[in-house]
């Protein structure tokens, strides 16, 4: 009875060992088989475009479209709008005149010698300066003064009248003017006046402010 009980685990033993090898050769063959045909599988489980043991391709980004590109069809494209064409601001005043001066006068002599100058613009405003050029008054003409003087310019016509024209016999105390209207000056004394200059002069304000 000693001798059985020795020899049979010993017999179990060994009748195990080819068993437990054959059954971790089964497994190890079944995991490898499925990492096999997991390689071969795209991401949703098919077969990837190069066959079984290929990873699936990759799909490449859409390219960007680069700044200007126009997709046909896309609401809203188009070429950009030009600039708007141009044309006179509102409120702007009438004609390119208004802004400059229209006619320089100045004024030298009488029993203080002194000067005076006034200056007026296209649109009718006008400046009274001293002899160093500091304002003494402004104002503006009523359109249909500013008419007027524009009326007696014409006439005065200042291209056809000599630059300087001063009398023989200057009158003692008198005044001597300098006009200044559309890039021509004349200078006169008051004894050599044309009728047209007369007419500019009375269609100005007065030299000297009020007292």
């Amino acid at each position: 009875m000693r001798a059985f009980r020795t020899t049979t685990p010993t017999t179990e033993r060994a009748a195990a060992g080819p068993a437990r090898t054959a059954a971790s050769a089964a497994v190890l063959g079944a995991v490898v088989l499925g990492a096999v045909l997991l390689a071969g599988c795209g991401s949703d489980g098919q077969p990837g475009p190069g066959g079984a043991g290929r990873p699936a391709a990759t799909a490449s980004p859409s390219p960007t479209p680069s700044a200007g590109s126009v997709t046909p069809g896309a609401p809203g494209t188009g070429p950009a709008p030009g600039p708007p064409a141009s044309g006179p601001a509102s409120g702007s005043p009438p004609g390119p005149a208004a802004a400059e001066t229209l006619l320089r006068v100045s004024r030298t002599g009488g029993y203080a010698g002194r000067t005076h100058t006034l200056i007026v613009k296209g649109d009718g405003s006008w400046a009274r300066l001293d002899g160093r050029a500091r304002p003494e008054g402004a104002g503006r003409l009523a359109p249909a003064g500013l008419e007027a003087l524009r009326g007696a310019l014409r006439e005065a016509d200042l291209p056809r009248l000599p630059r300087v024209a001063m009398s023989d016999r200057p009158v003692f105390d008198g005044f001597v003017y300098a006009f200044v209207h559309a890039g021509t000056e004349v200078t006169c004394d008051q004894s050599s006046l044309t009728p047209g200059l007369s007419r500019v002069l009375d269609r100005l304000p007065p030299f000297e402010p009020p007292p």
